[in-house]
């Protein structure tokens, strides 16, 4: 099992929606468009993207290649 990390390239801001997509097996614009959605229901939602920026380790560099 593979843990969540924000990848180097494919992002569009940081990487979070890339990384979770990466590790749920869909695909980046599958979950950026689940996340568009989910802005129209009220919560935490750039809270959580901004928690997730702050906390998800960037991918290494190693794992790139």
């Amino acid at each position: 099992m593979t843990g969540i990390s924000r990848p180097r390239n494919g992002r569009m801001i940081a990487g979070v929606c890339a990384g979770l997509a990466r590790r749920f097996g869909v695909s980046a614009t599958t979950m950026r468009v689940a996340f568009l959605v989910s802005c129209l229901l009220p919560g935490p939602q750039f809270v959580l993207y901004a928690a997730l920026w702050i906390l998800l380790p960037q991918e290494d560099q190693r794992a790139a290649w």
